[in-house]
């Protein structure tokens, strides 16, 4: 786990809660933002959190892929969430991060806007996907309902398919 997302741990959420008292009802994620809206990933996906280092364009790919980074001797695809979710291309800054995430053999990096925070859940804050976006090509997972804010939860596995 990198440091920055353990910094993110060690700082929020992960208090105790006197509203979460059975672990098996948590779900724990990661929040980061794109464009105006705060999506999430669970926090068991990401391998790291990086800021930008250069990476190399792959030719013929679809646009929101920008290309491959080299981490630690691991070529991974880098992937523009922005782009992926039919947003204008924006340059990077001082917030903007790197987030790989993993799941069983396949690892893609994705370039997020802003970190936020990492979060606990209990699983009844959690609701499905809209009806609108209930369809097998569906990126939501479900919505995470926190305090005063309404958080989409995304699959990890569909960010990471079909990369190239």
């Amino acid at each position: 786990m990198s440091e920055k997302l353990q910094q993110i741990i060690n700082k929020q959420q992960i208090q105790d809660d006197p509203s979460l008292t059975d672990l098996d009802d948590i779900v724990q994620l990661v929040g980061f933002v794109i464009g105006d809206e705060e999506y999430s990933v669970p926090i068991l996906s990401i391998q790291e959190i990086i800021k930008p280092i250069s990476w190399t364009r792959v030719p013929q790919t679809p646009n929101y892929v920008l290309g491959v980074f080299n981490l630690r001797g691991s070529v991974i695809p880098l992937i523009d969430l922005r782009m992926r979710f039919g947003l204008r291309e924006q340059k990077h800054t001082e917030d903007t991060r790197f987030i790989v995430i993993k799941d069983e053999d396949e690892v893609a990096g994705f370039v997020i806007d802003r970190l936020t925070e990492a979060i606990r859940l209990s699983k009844r804050d959690i609701g499905p996907a809209p009806e609108a976006a209930q369809t097998s090509d569906t990126m939501i997972e479900g919505v995470g309902k926190q305090k005063d804010k309404i958080l989409t939860i995304l699959k990890v596995a569909k960010l990471l398919e079909r990369t190239f």
